[in-house]
C-alpha cells in the first residue's frame, strides 16, 4: 500500500499535541509557536492549523446519501476495508434470524459467524462469494470466513479486521484483526440459570479481544489462544478498531469500554500485536452522553489524522442511534469535535428511527477520483468530496481566515477548493510580522475560481514557494462563496 505521508518524528507529534492543547484562534499577530506540517496534507477537523476568522466559518458538511437501492449484504459492526481496485466487506450474521440475547446469551452468541462480501465498482455492486472455507448448513452462500469454536467464542461479534501496513509485515500477516466481548457479572438479569456464567466461561475461557492474521484477507488463524487485551480493559461489546499507525510507528487499538455506566471509548497501543499496553480513557463524550461504537481509523489522504464516526446512542430516547464526527492525533487522549450536532441522521422514514438502527461502517474509503464513501448498517452509501468533513466557508459577502503559522519542506501551495460562479478565492503567504512577505501577497495571487481538489495557488504565475522553506509563515485567504477543505506544501519541482 502506497505511502502517502512521510513518517512525522516524535518531536513533531509532541509539537502537534503541545499546539491542540490550546484552543482558543490567535490574531495574525499574536506569537504562536508554529507548526512544522512538512508536505502533510492538512485538514480542519480540529484546532492544529486553525488561526483567526473576519467574516469566515467553519461548516461541517453533509454526506450525500445516494438513492440506488441494490440489495446491500450488511450487517452490525461492519468493516470495509480498500484494498487495491476491490472493496472488501466484513460483518455479523446469524445462524439463526432474529436471535436475540434475550432467549440465551451463550446460546446467542454461538450461532454468530463473520460473513464476507466485496465490490469491484465502489460499492454500489455487492458479491457475496461462496468461499468454501467454513460448512455452515444455516449460511447457503458460503461466505462465511470466521466460525464459532472453542477458541473464537465472542470474537464473531464484532470481528473487526484491518490492512497492515507496517514496514515489514510477513505476508501470511498482511490482514490482522481483533474481536471478542465480555462476560455480563454475575448479578446480571439475564442469565437464564444460576450457573449459566459459569459454564460458559469454563466450556470458553476468559473475555476479552483475541488477535488475528491472515495472508489474504479470509483464511484466519489465532496468534494466541489467550486474549490480548484482556477482559477486565474493557466492554467490547461492539466494533474494536486497531490499525497500524505510521505516526506512531507502533499498533493502536480503540475499543469500547462503559465509563460509570456511560458508554465511553478506551486507547491503547502495541509494538507487535500481541502485548498492549494499559488503557487510557479518551476524552469524547458530551455530558450525558453516549457513544458506541468509536469507528477511529486513520484518514487514508492524511494518515496522521485520525477520523472517528462514533455512533451516538440514545439511552432515554428509545435507543435512536445516529453518527456523529470527531478527529483526533497521535499519542492524544481526547477527541476534537468542532460541532455537536449529528454528522449523519438517522433518515427518512422508519428505517433508520428504531432501536441502535444506524451504525457506520469502519473506515472512510475513496470510491471514485473525487470521492469517498461511508457505508450504513442496512446497506446505505453516503459519498462526500475528499477531505470534504469540514470546510472554511465565506458565504456573499467577502471575509477572510488566517491559519496559525506553520513551516512547511515542500515547494508549493495546494489547496482542496470550491466556489460558485460569482466566488473566488484569493491568498498570500504573511510573515512573523504579520506582513504580506513580497511576491506572495494578495495582490499578486491570480484568482483562484472552480472546483477541484486539487489546485496549486500561483502568484503571478509562479508557484514556486521553496525560498520558504522552512521559515515561520500564515496562510491568508481572502474569499467570497467558497469552501476550503484542505491545504499542504508537496514538494517537488514547482511547474511554471
Amino acid at each position: 500500500m502506497a505511502r502517502l505521508c512521510s513518517v512525522p518524528s516524535i518531536q513533531l507529534v509532541t509539537a502537534i499535541l503541545i499546539a491542540l492543547a490550546s484552543t482558543e484562534t490567535a490574531s495574525p499577530n499574536e506569537p504562536v509557536e508554529p507548526v512544522d506540517i512538512g508536505t502533510r496534507r492538512e485538514l480542519f477537523v480540529d484546532d492544529l492549523i486553525i488561526g483567526s476568522f473576519d467574516g469566515t466559518r467553519l461548516k461541517m458538511h453533509e454526506p450525500q446519501r445516494l438513492r440506488h437501492t441494490p440489495s446491500r449484504p450488511f450487517g452490525h459492526y461492519a468493516t470495509v476495508l480498500k484494498d487495491g481496485e476491490k472493496l472488501r466487506l466484513y460483518f455479523r450474521g446469524d445462524k439463526v434470524p432474529g436471535a436475540h440475547w434475550r432467549n440465551g446469551w451463550g446460546k446467542y452468541h454461538e450461532g454468530e459467524v463473520t460473513l464476507y462480501a466485496e465490490s469491484s465498482d465502489g460499492g454500489i455492486n455487492w458479491v457475496e462469494p461462496n468461499l468454501g472455507i467454513h460448512d455452515v448448513k444455516e449460511i447457503s452462500k458460503g461466505n462465511v470466513v470466521v466460525d464459532m469454536s472453542d477458541d473464537t467464542f465472542l470474537v464473531t461479534h464484532n470481528f473487526t479486521p484491518f490492512i497492515d501496513t507496517r514496514p515489514g509485515v510477513p505476508a501470511e500477516e498482511r490482514y490482522k484483526a481483533l474481536g471478542g466481548g465480555r462476560y455480563p457479572p454475575e448479578d446480571w438479569g439475564g442469565w437464564k440459570t444460576s450457573d449459566e456464567r459459569r459454564l460458559l466461561r469454563e466450556k470458553y475461557g476468559p473475555g476479552g479481544l483475541k488477535a488475528f492474521a491472515s495472508a489474504d484477507g479470509l483464511h484466519w488463524r489465532l496468534l494466541r489462544k489467550e486474549p490480548v487485551i484482556a477482559e477486565d480493559q474493557g466492554s467490547f461489546d461492539s466494533q474494536n478498531g486497531a490499525f497500524w499507525s505510521d505516526a506512531e510507528q507502533q499498533y493502536v487499538c480503540y475499543f469500547r469500554w462503559f465509563d460509570n455506566g456511560r458508554r465511553a471509548i478506551r486507547r491503547s497501543t502495541s509494538k507487535d500485536f500481541l502485548n498492549w499496553t494499559k488503557p487510557v480513557d479518551m476524552q469524547a463524550n458530551e455530558p450525558g452522553e453516549h457513544l458506541y461504537t468509536s469507528c477511529t481509523h486513520p484518514y487514508f489522504r492524511a494518515p496522521h489524522i485520525y477520523v472517528a464516526l462514533p455512533t451516538r446512542f440514545q439511552a432515554r430516547a428509545g435507543a435512536i442511534t445516529d453518527i456523529v464526527l470527531m478527529a483526533t492525533r497521535p499519542g492524544s487522549d481526547r477527541y476534537h469535535r468542532h460541532f455537536k450536532e449529528a454528522f449523519i441522521r438517522p433518515g427518512l422514514g422508519a428505517r433508520g428511527w428504531g432501536n441502535r438502527a444506524n451504525y457506520i461502517t469502519l473506515n472512510v474509503v475513496q470510491t471514485s477520483p473525487t470521492d469517498m464513501s461511508m457505508f450504513m448498517y442496512g446497506g446505505a452509501q453516503y459519498v462526500m468530496r475528499l477531505d470534504g468533513f469540514i470546510s472554511i466557508n465565506a458565504g456573499y459577502e467577502k471575509g477572510e481566515f488566517v491559519t496559525r503559522p506553520v513551516t512547511f519542506s515542500g515547494s508549493t501551495l495546494e489547496i482542496n477548493y470550491s466556489t460558485a460562479g460569482a466566488g473566488e478565492i484569493h491568498v498570500e503567504l504573511l510573515g512573523t510580522d504579520g506582513k504580506s512577505i513580497p511576491g506572495f501577497s494578495i495582490e499578486d495571487c491570480d484568482a483562484i475560481k472552480g472546483d477541484a481538489i486539487t489546485q496549486t495557488v500561483t502568484w503571478q504565475g509562479k508557484a514556486d514557494v521553496s525560498p520558504l522553506t522552512g521559515k515561520p509563515v500564515r496562510v491568508r485567504f481572502v474569499m467570497n462563496e467558497a469552501d476550503v477543505y484542505s491545504l499542504r506544501f508537496p514538494a517537488g519541482t514547482p511547474a511554471q
